[in-house]
């Protein structure tokens, strides 16, 4: 029987959710407040946690913080339960490492659904794990270069989905997923002392992202938002520390990753400091081209303003250049939209 600790201040609805899970076959423990809950969880160590948000004490968000910091409570699958449905504040308790989330009013099936899936996942990894433990690098099984990785972020991640310019973290934020594009693109930029966003790097499908950050266990040094409707797989730190422990020639291919991604960006740092604005901002629609489009010939649907911030240059002196390009009738320009019209003339700019 699997063992649920329950975090709420409302009575009523405490007793009628305890008794809820006991029918279902769950042993329940429960915590009328936030430092309550953190001691029992210490003390029993539940197979699972729920916490509403809005407590006198310590609120979910503190409790979720100092469990993620113990030892004995860390790996503990987490859902938030609360009446707070704006999304700024579900982001908020998914970027502090909180498995899943349930707004009130819930139903009975939204309750055992959340928490079976979250135990069902616990399960799958730790057979995944014995089984890895269980083969040798020669096995089919394992998990040997950045193909296996991402095969694995599809078939046991968590699926996240973001419309166009959405938050997926902001710089600051604790790092506690990798991610994994399976649809769209991923912007991440920094905004400097005078308030100005600086574009740090784009992702498209495919691409492995927040990488840095989480190795290091640190907060994110960037922003990353979404570039038109974006579907990803995360994995938590903790998965993924396991899955390079067990296989060191995936953090091979990772340390060649990270190599090739400093080659390229010392690259396009000589190209900023030495190309011509004109070859600048050619340079960077082909590689939002690249990196959003499966054809470089498709439009781009893209700001200004981020053109500017990737080719290092200002709006006004972007739209300059714009303009130029089309008069040579290398683009066309439709609203946001930006579309190559000569691509091997685009390409012949040096």
């Amino acid at each position: 029987m699997k063992t649920v600790l329950l975090i709420e201040d409302d009575v009523v609805l405490r007793e009628n959710t305890a008794e809820l899970l006991e029918l279902s076959n769950y042993k329940v423990i429960t915590a009328s407040n936030g430092k309550s809950g953190v001691e029992k969880a210490k003390k029993h160590v539940p197979d699972i946690i729920v916490c509403d948000i809005m407590m006198p004490e310590l609120d979910g968000y503190s409790v979720l913080k100092i469990l993620s910091n113990n030892e004995s409570t860390k790996v503990i699958p987490f859902i938030f339960l609360s009446a707070k449905t704006e999304r700024e504040d579900l982001r908020k308790g998914m970027n502090l490492g909180a498995d899943d989330y349930i707004t009130k009013p819930f139903t009975e099936e939204e309750l055992i659904s959340a928490i079976e899936s979250r135990l069902a996942k616990v399960a799958i990894l730790k057979d995944v794990e014995q089984t890895k433990e269980e083969q040798t690098d020669s096995n089919e099984g394992a998990i040997k270069t950045l193909n296996d990785l991402k095969v694995f972020f599809e078939n046991h991640g968590d699926e996240f989905h973001f419309k166009d310019n959405d938050i997926i973290y902001r710089e600051g934020d604790r790092a506690n997923f990798i991610y994994l594009i399976l649809s769209g693109a991923v912007k991440c930029y920094q905004i400097n002392e005078l308030g100005k966003e600086l574009t740090t790097a784009l992702y498209k499908e495919d691409d492995l992202f927040g990488y840095n950050s989480l190795i290091n266990n640190i907060p994110h040094k960037e922003t990353a938002t979404a570039i038109g409707n974006t579907q990803l797989m995360g994995i938590s730190i903790a998965d993924f520390e396991a899955i390079l422990n067990k296989n060191h020639k995936v953090v091979i291919e990772l340390a060649e990753l990270l190599a090739r991604k400093l080659t390229t960006v010392k690259g396009e740092l000589l190209q900023m400091a030495y190309n011509s604005v004109y070859q600048r901002t050619a340079a960077t629609i082909l590689k939002f081209a690249e990196k959003i489009n499966r054809k470089p010939e498709d439009a781009i649907s893209i700001s200004r303003n981020d053109l500017a911030s990737v080719a290092g240059i200002a709006p006004e002196t972007l739209i300059r250049t714009l303009t130029l390009l089309k008069k040579e009738g290398i683009i066309s320009t439709e609203g946001r939209n930006i579309k190559v019209t000569n691509m091997e003339k685009l390409k012949s700019i040096n």
